[in-house]
């Protein structure tokens, strides 16, 4: 088929390789425009640009994918499909209906449950056992179309937004994959969504990230794993921010102390803060300005010691 291949961040790069491994032609790709980034503010292309580029991929880059001029220029291309993988443009009804079959997208859940931009850090957060990818034909209305094809994974303890986003990009690849080889072929079947069964993944805030240690020790553990790489979990401490990057729970009835209290630090464990149930092992962290570091390297160059409270500023 010829396709139109939408996507901006790391997570839809296998997408666009799996496509090209299947024999499809890849017209065009549309990616975000290149953004500042770094301590200098460099202009900075997306991964998807990137990897379109070296395989000298023609690209797009539109401020906006729907208005009247990107909508000419993705309607000259003559595409078959256009697919949507992790784009970052809410696009509208014209633009969806421009290929000659339809438009797909790959999300990062089980729709219709975790709609939305964060799928994989929601999941996560509100300590989901399993997710997994949909494609889906597109609608206007925000992920809502039908289900062309699914496939479910389980979330570990261990893993966190990151491993997992890892994971389901590579899954969701060959999903992709797969629901373009039935398309090509008609062979495809479109599954309605539930509408009870909705739940939201909104996109994630700064504020997201504040540690509120009166929450149980899971959920603070669960929070921790989720909001990586941004914002970050973190808590105040001594007017400094400090994120806390790695975290594992301990249940440990024989002690006590107020919730955000460093109760002990332990060479095998971490630094064992008090939460409002159960304990929580900070084992790797980063003060601002610094670099990310394991609990004992933090704690050679840190004043923190059993007694102190975090979350006061």
């Amino acid at each position: 088929m010829n396709i139109v291949f939408f996507g901006t961040s790391g997570f839809a790069v296998p997408s666009l390789k799996a496509l090209l491994e299947a024999g499809h032609k890849i017209l065009l790709v549309v990616t975000q425009p290149d953004r500042k980034k770094g301590r200098h503010l460099r202009l900075t292309p997306s991964p998807v640009k990137e990897i379109a580029t070296a395989l000298d991929l023609p690209v797009f880059q539109p401020d906006n994918a729907s208005d009247s001029a990107s909508l000419e220029r993705l309607k000259s291309a003559g595409a078959d499909l256009f697919a949507v993988v992790s784009f970052g443009q809410i696009l509208k009804r014209e633009v969806l209906a421009a290929p000659k079959k339809f438009s797909v997208n790959l999300h990062a859940s089980l729709l219709p449950r975790y709609r939305g931009a964060a799928p994989i850090n929601w999941a996560i957060i509100n300590g989901e056992k399993g997710t997994g990818v949909s494609v889906f034909k597109m609608e206007e209305r925000m992920d809502a179309g039908d289900i062309i094809l699914d496939k479910a994974i389980e979330i570990s303890q261990e893993d966190n937004a990151v491993t997992l986003g890892e994971r389901l990009s590579l899954m969701g690849a060959a999903v992709l994959k797969e629901a373009a080889g039935l398309i090509e072929n008609n062979k495809v079947s479109f599954e309605k969504q539930d509408e009870s069964f909705v739940t939201f993944a909104p996109k994630l805030k700064k504020s997201d990230g504040l540690i509120d240690w009166k929450l149980p020790a899971s959920a603070l553990h669960n929070r921790a794993r989720g909001l990586l790489p941004w914002p970050s979990a973190f808590t105040l401490f001594k007017g400094h921010t400090i994120k806390i990057l790695e975290t594992e729970v301990i249940y440990d009835e024989g002690r006590t102390g107020v919730p955000g209290e460093v109760i002990a630090i332990e060479g095998d464990k971490g630094i064992i803060v008090k939460t409002g149930q159960g304990f929580l092992a900070v084992k790797r962290l980063q003060q601002e300005g610094s670099r990310p570091m394991a609990f004992k390297e933090f704690l050679s160059g840190h004043r923190f010691s059993p007694g102190n409270v975090l979350g006061a500023s």
